[in-house]
């Protein structure tokens, strides 16, 4: 076995993970919590406007989660998060939070968006955990 045995495309990567939703389903997931938090009725047009997205993507993708477990979606009324929803909203919150303070801290910034929104579906909870301890220790 060589040193690049176990090197693979970023793709490839994406195929050994056994996840159950991508990127995109993450993205809807997060903000739907967020606007959940923020004590909205979450609606297909709310959400679309703060994705900036297409009502007609937003209904979609809605419906894939609804797919998954994730939300209650019933066409043209609120899209509410599930038990399950709920949780792994809860954590896809944590760690765009925590991957922002660690950008802001690194980089001396008040705003690493962006940036975090580009990597943070590549992170897992064992990276992001760790991260977090760091910041509790130095920043």
């Amino acid at each position: 076995m060589t040193q690049t045995d176990n090197f693979y495309t970023l793709k490839g990567y994406s195929l050994l993970e056994q996840t159950k939703i991508t990127s995109s389903m993450e993205d809807y997931l997060e903000m739907i919590c967020r606007l959940h938090h923020n004590g909205h009725t979450v609606r297909i047009k709310e959400l679309a406007e703060c994705l900036h997205v297409k009502p007609s993507s937003a209904s979609k993708m809605a419906g894939n989660l609804k797919k998954e477990g994730l939300v209650d979606f019933e066409k043209y009324g609120a899209v509410t998060l599930t038990d399950g929803g709920l949780e792994l909203g809860e954590y896809l919150l944590f760690r765009h939070d925590v991957l922002h303070r660690f950008f802001c801290y690194i980089n001396q910034n008040t705003n690493e968006l962006e940036q975090v929104e580009k990597v943070e579906h590549f992170m897992d909870p064992e990276t992001v955990y760790n991260i977090q301890k760091w910041l509790n220790k130095f920043a």
